[in-house]
């Protein structure tokens, strides 16, 4: 009944057959030996429509299988789309590997995938469509940062460690042997930045990794870069290692008991360990690090680092100065450290309070956090804080609704402020380089050679002067931009347990003022508004 042509075509001889109508021919054709190849129901239809029909009728034809490689935007990915054949002949290995050649593969091709994909000619019936990846570029591979790695204990370190007591139990008061070294000690040393790992495309194009992030080394006071080896730091006097960025510092480190009436005030270059208390109206100043052992009663530290109260730090209101102010203040450069706060003044670039805060005022460069390090879970009640750039706590206010107010990012205003002023002077020197170019213009008409040049040259140097300075007004407003937006993005209010009423919570230059007690929620700025979002377990 149907036969096959040499051009693939499958023919009936409708004079033998006389076929009744087109599903006669269809189904008699999916009967036969060419029931997969591609029916031509165009060419059956113009069969029966026509006054004078052919002879013979082309049915069907065999249809190869077909495999196109295509290649994502960003050249990393190859992938195969199959068309499995109609009647015609499958793709084998070899025609599939020089479609993929002529696709520009050169790189990251795995034969395992093509040969997945060309399996699925003997699963799938005639004339469906698979498709799978078949080469895969890689991404480059960014170098490790350069870190520090430290060979020896610093203060911080060892007072985290307190002294096991022979029944098992831990004394809070002894850290043991004060951590010391001798000048030479190597105390820190620098593995430098790995280059990184080169990526390519499935074309073959290299992608360059970047390297990873370097940084100089620092030699704090009491420490030197050591002669024999640039990436060492030592000591270069006996005392006690504190850990600076990039480095350390060394500091005598000055020990008393008690800072009250007894001792006086201390004031000191180095560090200061304090083991039992701080008592009113006494101050402690260092330059190094503040360490007290107890608690800190209407007390004044003043740190060149960081403070550790592991007790309370407990003021008033300054009753002699007409309840304005507060009567213990806490300073320190690095982070403060405390374990309850009370009335007290606290700035610092971190402020960490273990427990709960009452009625403190507090200033933070980036971070404000009542409660433990996982999950801070401590109370912020009344108070006030005048500057961070993030506030964590499990609860924020109290529920009788006392006002507190919470100001985020308020350094943007600082900096919104600055770059007015530099839009002034940009202003200022642009004016001043028109005036310089017409000055150009009248000088161009001088007659006189000699007296022209000197003037344009003059006129050169001034125009160069303000020109510099227009550029570094350009560079300092795009720093200070970007420093604005990364500020507003970081910025955040986190309450873990509850929000209370009353507090009014000012982000940048936007105000929002709580009316009800919230859930676990955070509050940020979202397109120039003070936004709720509640926290889902």
């Amino acid at each position: 009944m149907f036969k096959l042509a040499h051009n693939g075509n499958v023919l009936l001889d409708v004079a033998q057959l006389n076929p009744p109508n087109a599903a006669f021919i269809i189904e008699a054709l999916e009967r036969s030996p060419y029931a997969d190849c591609e029916i031509d129901r165009d060419s059956i239809d113009a069969f029966f429509k026509s006054e004078f029909p052919e002879k013979q009728l082309v049915v069907a034809k065999k249809v190869d299988a077909q495999l196109t490689i295509e290649l994502s935007d960003d050249k990393m990915t190859a992938t195969a789309h199959l068309v499995t054949a109609k009647g015609g002949a499958m793709i084998n290995l070899e025609k599939a590997k020089k479609a993929i050649i002529n696709a520009g593969v050169s790189r990251g091709y795995k034969q395992a995938y093509l040969e997945k994909i060309l399996q699925k000619q003997l699963e799938l019936p005639a004339g469906s469509n698979a498709k799978g990846i078949i080469a895969q570029g890689r991404p480059p591979q960014d170098g490790q940062p350069a870190k520090l790695v430290a060979h020896v204990v610093t203060m911080r370190e060892r007072l985290k460690q307190p002294k096991l007591r022979e029944d098992g139990s831990v004394d809070m008061r002894d850290f043991g042997k004060l951590a010391s070294v001798a000048p030479g000690t190597l105390l820190v040393s620098k593995q430098p930045p790995t280059p990184g790992k080169e990526g390519f495309t499935v074309v073959g194009d290299s992608i360059e990794a970047k390297e990873g992030d370097d940084f100089e080394l620092t030699a704090g006071e009491g420490t030197e870069i050591s002669a024999s080896n640039p990436l060492e730091l030592v000591a270069s006097i006996a005392g006690c290692p504190s850990d600076i960025q990039n480095g350390m510092r060394v500091d005598d480190v000055f020990t008393i008991k008690d800072v009250d009436v007894r001792s006086g005030h201390v004031d000191f270059n180095g560090s200061v360990i304090v083991t039992h208390t701080v008592g009113p109206g006494m101050k402690v100043k260092a330059k190094g690090d503040i360490t007290v052992m107890g608690s800190v009663e209407s007390g004044e530290l003043i740190s060149g680092g960081h403070i550790d109260v592991k007790q309370a730090v407990i003021g008033h209101l300054d009753h002699q100065n007409n309840d304005q102010g507060l009567t213990c203040c806490l300073v320190a450069q690095g982070d403060i450290h405390i374990a309850h706060g009370q009335y007290s003044y606290l700035e610092a670039n971190n402020v960490y309070i273990a427990k709960q805060s009452n009625h403190c005022t507090i200033k933070a460069t980036q971070l404000v956090q009542i409660g433990a390090d996982d999950n801070p879970r401590g109370k912020l009640i009344g108070g006030e804080v005048l500057d961070t750039q993030m506030l964590i706590a499990g609860e924020i206010g109290s529920e009788s609704g006392a006002k507190m107010i919470v100001r985020l990012a308020r350094h943007g205003v600082e900096l919104t402020q600055e770059t007015d002023e530099c839009l002034k002077a940009l202003s200022k020197t642009s004016a001043q380089l028109n005036t310089l170019q017409q000055t150009i213009e009248k000088a161009d008409l001088l007659k006189d050679p000699e007296k022209k040049k000197q003037l344009m040259a003059k006129i050169g140097a001034t125009q160069m002067h303000y020109c510099q300075e227009a550029e570094a007004l350009e560079k300092k407003m795009s720093d200070m931009e970007s420093q604005l937006n990364e500020l507003l993005e970081n910025s955040k209010l986190v309450a873990n347990q509850a929000l209370n009423p009353g507090v009014e919570i000012h982000i940048f230059d936007r105000v929002f003022k709580t009316t009800r007690s919230y859930p676990p929620c955070t509050a940020a700025l979202v397109e120039g508004k003070i936004e709720i979002e509640f926290k889902t377990s």
